[in-house]
């Protein structure tokens, strides 16, 4: 009765990630019942949906009960707008679920944030309250939340944004509503993308859901070829470089000299890369096991060649829905030049604040916007052609690597005291002379980081068929590598699961 209880029990120290035994033992549960309702699906959805939010539940607690408010809120939203014959009537509908459901996210994400900034205005510290544990607690009589805290709740942003494609895309008639209440909640909860995305267009997945479930043995190979990759890059690369070296600098910049922190912020853009990644292709195969195809959301974006391109390959499913939903909207390109370059770092300004509730991530995305208006501005008054050969395209590269680096430091550090000491470090103790030592001592790290990016710039053509031959190669044959390795990533980690950085976004 006791391991029952615990099955069902939400644990904040170990919630359940792709990195756990403890998930992978609930995805065989998952994937037992798919087989047995591949051929019902109204079954098979209201089956997905009940594990996707059990999922929620082990990630999050009872924050379910947010996001199953949301589902409902927008769901009925929605069937309204459709329904609706009068197009003022449409807009205002679609206006108000926007605006609640982006209430929710700004409440339970930026409370503090804006809290602080008030603080600093009045001069005087503005409290926090929980307001919607206060009326859980006072009205309904759960008395389950604490009032003086407001946590922020796991994929918020990511299943927001789902949401919003979706009435967008209805009140606009580019998509028919589905069928159910059901269907539309397992849209919304698919557990592989729920908390750290890709964000799932609705026009690509709902014809999905009527689809049966079959996977064909290439399908299969494929899928669990991105698991390994996922696993492999999360587990082997990002967390050992993290535990090992880069937590170590940035939770003591000034205790290192100005070399290792810079070292650190290199190694920190790669971690960042095959962390978000790796969530990704292993979101990416587990969706394929199941029979659904999500979007890819990264293309190898350190071969960016410029900000632009980077921005085109980093969080696709991101960039995208900035361009369609809030760029586009705000008038594009439509208008005079300052016009569009206002309506950019608009979107660059608040793709930033999306990451995180700190002026840090203002000042990233400001960054960024800033890197795409010189760029465009460049690409205008460059007094030679583009040169193709293979230098100056690694030039482009390495310079773009460069840059996107050197934005992560207000990404990475934890508060803008944090970037004050790494600019400290590196410019009044920067050290040459400790570099011999530095690289042995940290020989291990060195390797692990030069295994990471040597993958990364491998042709796409190379990886794409050593990719191919583990897909056509026996059942048998996959299965051993699987098990090795699964031993060897395994056998890496050294200081328990790290949680995926986006889980905090």
């Amino acid at each position: 009765m006791e391991r029952l209880s615990r099955i069902f029990a939400f644990d904040v120290q170990h919630p359940m990630v792709f990195t756990r035994v403890d998930f992978w033992i609930f995805f065989l549960v998952v994937y037992a019942g798919i087989t047995l309702l591949r051929n019902r699906l109204s079954w098979r959805n209201a089956y997905l949906m009940a594990v996707s939010f059990f999922f929620y539940y082990k990630t999050s607690g009872l924050f379910l009960l947010l996001l199953f408010f949301s589902v409902s809120v927008s769901y009925w939203m929605s069937e309204w707008i459709y329904r609706s014959d009068s197009k003022t009537k449409k807009k205002v509908l679609l206006y108000l679920t926007i605006t609640l459901q982006l209430f929710l996210l700004v409440y339970f994400k930026y409370a503090y944030f804006f809290a602080g900034i008030a603080s600093d205005f009045l001069g005087r510290e503005v409290p926090v309250m929980n307001h919607f544990a206060w009326i859980a607690n006072n009205i309904l009589q759960f008395n389950w939340f604490d009032v003086d805290t407001i946590l922020l709740p796991v994929g918020i942003s990511f299943f927001t944004f789902q949401v919003i494609t979706y009435v967008v895309d209805v009140s606009k008639g580019k998509l028919d509503p589905v069928r159910s209440f059901t269907d539309y909640a397992f849209y919304i909860s698919f557990f592989p993308q729920l908390v750290a995305g890709p964000i799932v267009r609705a026009a690509d997945f709902i014809p999905q859901l009527y689809n049966k479930s079959s996977i064909s043995k290439e399908a299969f190979g494929t899928a669990l070829f991105l698991i390994l990759k996922g696993l492999f890059k999360k587990i082997f690369i990002g967390d050992y470089l993290a535990v090992n070296f880069i937590d170590r600098v940035f939770a003591h910049p000034l205790s290192y000299t100005g070399l290792e922190n810079v070292f650190a912020l290199i190694s920190y853009s790669l971690q960042v890369y095959v962390d978000f990644s790796g969530y990704t292709d292993i979101a990416i195969g587990l969706s394929l096991l199941m029979g659904f195809q999500l979007a890819k959301n990264f293309n190898s974006p350190y071969k960016a060649q410029n900000v632009g391109d980077f921005w085109r390959r980093w969080h696709i499913s991101l960039s995208t829905f900035l361009r369609d939903y809030l760029y586009i909207p705000l008038g594009g390109n439509r208008g005079t030049a300052f016009r569009t370059n206002v309506n950019l770092m608009i979107t660059m300004l608040l793709g930033g604040l999306w990451h995180g509730a700190s002026w840090n991530f203002v000042i990233w995305g400001g960054l960024n916007g800033l890197g795409l208006l010189i760029y465009k501005f460049w690409k205008k008054i460059r007094p030679w052609k583009k040169i193709e050969k293979a230098w100056a395209m690694a030039g482009r590269i390495a310079f773009t690597f460069a840059f996107i680096t050197f934005t992560r430091i207000w990404f990475r550090a934890p508060d803008l005291e944090g970037v004050q000491a790494f600019f400290q470090a590196v410019g009044t103790n920067f050290n040459w002379a400790v570099l011999p030592d530095f690289i042995w001592g940290f020989r291990l790290v060195m390797l692990v980081m030069l295994l990471g990016f040597v993958t990364h710039w491998l042709s796409d053509a190379f990886k794409q068929k050593w990719q191919q031959r583990f897909v056509d190669s026996p059942l048998w044959l996959q299965g051993v590598i699987t098990v090795v390795m699964v031993f060897i990533i395994y056998q890496s980690v050294s200081a328990g699961m790290q949680p995926f950085i986006y889980f905090q976004f």
